[in-house]
């Protein structure tokens, strides 16, 4: 290329031509790439889009796949389960559909329905529907006909489709009923439902089974985009396809256009379509044109700048130059104190919080020492009462073990003050691996004197080996303690008092409390801060708020629920000490 030097060297006629020349095939070379940009940039965002909504497309069938082909195998399983053919041979359908219920729940299937050989309804997961006639329905007809699982497609009054499996149940030659399963495909269109995509599914016939948009269902694919109105962007994209949205499209797209892709679902020849928008093409591509121009612009100003600055006009520029750093400085300057101020209120409004933060904490932490210390100081009262009887009948070795128990809760109160003065500092710092059982004998030791006061009944399901966790023992303790607590005060009306404690490690640890008191009133708001349903002066409602807080600082979880025979259940669940070394390491 030309270099600016000689070119200025030339005489100002030849150099005023030559400047012209360098100028055009600056243009043209400048023309030809953005040309040749454009036509690559717009056929690669094109395949992309493209290849993004054939990925989806994809996806799509393989869900629905998925779910026909789980849901397939059921009819067959309960077809053999000897209680339903009991129940039909019986006609004893009390625990029939509770049954149903469960198997529902872990199939994830629409629902489940057992009709005897008349075609009524004896049992199903929806009790509504106990009691309906299917006899004349093609499900039922089809399957008395056959020994095989038949697939059922009908169509319902509110337009949607009810897909069903179902297959006969015999007792050696006698035919006992059908067993129908329902399949739920239509969550599967919810979670394709967007603003940029829209999705059907056709039957064999090419009519419109299964869709995200509910007008379109019953149609033919002609008929579902005649019907189709522009009141979503989905419907403002199909709309502005026109014609050429059923061909292969052009490689030039607006941020309105759309794509049809089509794929074959192996199952009844079924056909999966999808519209999809593309996502501003033509935006995507003109802005790396502008980048492409701009660069261009910069280089021919760079060229204009190398030949003018030895021009005449050297020192104005120099001077417009500077008088735009000038105003540059100050807005410079301006923006400097504007950000300094910002800062200085920044900073006093961190001191302001920082000192809210320190208040709360303390209030928090005067209630929970006055929560805390109430449970140790009821047992050294009672301890001590019992010290003083055995004094008075010269009891002494006794005496002394009562007061050996007394020291020992002095010393664990001291460890709880000592406790709640870093309570703020919620770290792991103080973690070991601690064995739940020992954790949980020092709870039941510490809580002795009010489970024989009150005289419960104790049942532990412990394991024999040791049941490993990592945790601070003292304040798992103190969430033990709580919750055993909690169960006493809940059964201080009951006759007979039962506590349950169960013990159990798999995937992890999980310690479950039951009482058969009167239960829980309000789950939602059982682990709020002074919520409370205990008398006045029996408690603050800070117990449970605090050991929820410790269980989640072990990694773990605090749950409550009312049980089924009664009384409350509370369970907490922790990682095993294994898991946690892995994952920490991880």
């Amino acid at each position: 290329m030309t270099r600016p030097d000689l070119v200025l060297r030339l005489p100002q006629g030849r150099r005023a031509w030559a400047l012209r020349g360098l100028l055009v095939l600056f243009l043209l070379v400048a023309g030809v790439v953005v040309w040749v940009s454009n036509i690559w940039l717009t056929d690669r965002f094109t395949e992309t889009t493209r290849n993004r909504a054939e990925l989806r497309l994809a996806l799509y069938s393989g869900s629905i796949m998925s779910e026909l082909q789980r849901n397939s195998v059921v009819p067959l399983l309960l077809a053999r389960d000897p209680t339903l053919a009991s129940a039909l041979s019986t006609q004893d359908y009390s625990q029939t559909s509770q049954r149903l219920m469960s198997y529902r729940e872990e199939i994830g299937a629409a629902s489940i329905v057992l009709l005897d050989r008349d075609g009524r309804v004896v049992a199903t997961t929806d009790r509504f529907a106990i009691g309906e006639s299917h006899a004349d329905k093609a499900y039922f007809a089809d399957a008395l006909g056959t020994n095989g699982t038949i697939f059922t497609t009908s169509e319902l009054d509110t337009g949607a489709f009810d897909f069903t499996f179902s297959r006969r149940i015999d007792d050696d030659a006698l035919t006992l009923g059908v067993i129908l399963v329902r399949v739920d495909l239509t969550r599967l269109t919810d979670r394709w439902r967007g603003t940029s995509e829209a999705v059907f599914v056709a039957n064999s016939e090419g009519r419109i089974i299964l869709s995200t948009e509910p007008r379109w269902r019953g149609h033919s694919e002609a008929e579902a985009v005649a019907v189709q109105s522009p009141d979503s962007a989905i419907d403002r994209a199909i709309e502005a396809a026109g014609d050429w949205a059923f061909t292969t499209p052009n490689p030039y797209f607006g941020s309105a256009a759309t794509l049809r892709l089509e794929s074959r679902i192996p199952f009844r020849g079924w056909s999966l379509v999808s519209y999809s928008a593309y996502d501003s093409v033509r935006e995507r591509v003109n802005g790396l044109l502008a980048l492409e121009i701009m660069g261009f612009a910069l280089l021919l100003a760079g060229a204009f700048y190398v030949l003018s600055r030895r021009a005449r006009l050297q020192s104005v520029i120099f001077q417009r130059e500077s008088a735009e750093l000038r105003r540059l400085n100050d807005r410079l300057q301006r923006e400097i104190a504007e950000r300094q101020k910002a800062e200085k209120n920044l900073q006093e409004a961190e001191a302001s919080l920082a000192q809210s933060s320190k208040l709360a904490a303390l209030g928090e932490m005067s209630a929970a020492v006055s929560h805390e210390l109430n449970q140790p100081l009821a047992a050294m009262k009672t301890y001590l009462a019992g010290a003083k009887l055995l004094l008075h009948r010269r009891r002494t070795e006794e005496a002394l073990s009562s007061f050996q128990r007394i020291d020992d809760l002095i010393e664990r109160m001291g460890a709880i003050t000592r406790q709640l003065k870093s309570y703020a500092r919620k770290g792991g710092d103080a973690f070991q691996e601690v064995d739940m059982r020992a954790a949980l004998s020092s709870a039941l030791t510490m809580m002795e004197p009010q489970l024989r006061q009150m005289t419960v009944e104790i049942t532990q399901t412990i394991p024999p080996a040791p049941v490993r966790v990592t945790a601070d023992r003292l304040r798992l303790e103190q969430v033990i303690i709580n919750l055993i607590r909690n169960a006493l005060d809940a059964m201080k009306g009951e006759d007979r008092r039962a506590l349950d404690l169960i013990l159990a490690e798999g995937d992890e640890v999980v310690l479950t409390v039951r009482d058969n008191g009167r239960g829980i009133d309000d789950l939602d708001a059982l682990f709020e801060p002074f919520y409370t349903t205990k008398q006045p002066g029996d408690g603050i409602g800070l117990g449970l708020a605090i050991s929820s807080g410790i269980v989640k600082d072990f990694g773990g979880r605090l749950t409550a629920r009312n049980g089924e025979a009664g009384g409350a259940v509370f369970e907490v669940r922790l990682p095993r000490a294994d898991r946690g070394s892995k994952a920490a390491a991880e």
